[in-house]
């Protein structure tokens, strides 16, 4: 049974969250600020956190980054906020995922089982040489993907992309680091660039590249690599 911690200063939403958690067999400690949050973080090692990022005592990605320093625990905000720049600082700061209140269940539910698949094993960690879907392969160390048993030809820009994608599975990563990753620092504002390159590799990966199923983009915020 996965443990969700959920960060939340509105007494009706907690109460509307841990009941529907519990319905769903989910084990579920709650906080309503961030000291509480972080110090039951520390003692119940919950495999999901859903945080609030208005919290009375801070802000809450304050309350990300201090988990950030000791864990890599999947972190899901649920925010009012819905203005790119604090998306943005949320994910940066070292958010997994941000989904705008209000939110239908079936959708925050739907993000959770995502995130406890993440736990369970799915993410790949750093000595992960090869990413197999449905429909394509990519091998890291040959640097070569391939789909219906043909070699896919990628630029080396095309290529940085997908890796740092697939090697980071069901994580949002923001364009804002895909963009200093890929092109440097100076140029982290030219979103035109990763729409341009993620068509491409779209064309080249995707069955359906006007509907993908593995490169998908999350509005404003960034892309994401789903197996």
């Amino acid at each position: 049974m996965a443990r969700v911690l959920v960060v939340e200063d509105d007494p009706q939403l907690l109460r509307a969250l841990i009941i529907n958690l519990q319905a769903r067999r989910y084990g579920v400690d709650a906080a309503p600020d961030g000291a509480t949050a972080l110090r039951l973080a520390a003692t119940r090692q919950p495999d999901v956190v859903l945080l609030d990022l208005g919290l009375p005592d801070m802000d809450g990605a304050d309350v990300i980054r201090g988990l950030r320093g000791w864990t890599r625990v999947p972190i899901l905000v649920l925010s009012a906020r819905q203005a790119s720049e604090e998306k943005v600082t949320a994910l940066d700061a070292g958010a997994d995922d941000y989904l705008t209140k209000p939110f239908t269940m079936n959708e925050l539910l739907a993000r959770l089982r995502a995130a406890v698949r993440r736990t369970e094993g799915a993410a790949l960690d750093s000595g992960t040489t090869f990413v197999a879907t449905n429909g394509f392969t990519v091998d890291l160390l040959a640097r070569k993907a391939v789909r219906d048993g043909r070699d896919v030809r990628l630029t080396p820009t095309e290529w940085h992309l997908l890796e740092l994608l697939v090697t980071n599975p069901g994580r949002l990563v923001t364009q804002k680091h895909l963009l200093q990753e890929v092109w440097g620092v100076t140029q982290t504002h030219k979103t035109n660039y990763l729409r341009v390159y993620m068509a491409q590799l779209r064309r080249k990966l995707e069955t359906d590249p006007a509907h993908p199923r593995y490169l998908i983009t999350e509005p404003g915020m960034g892309y994401r690599f789903e197996a």
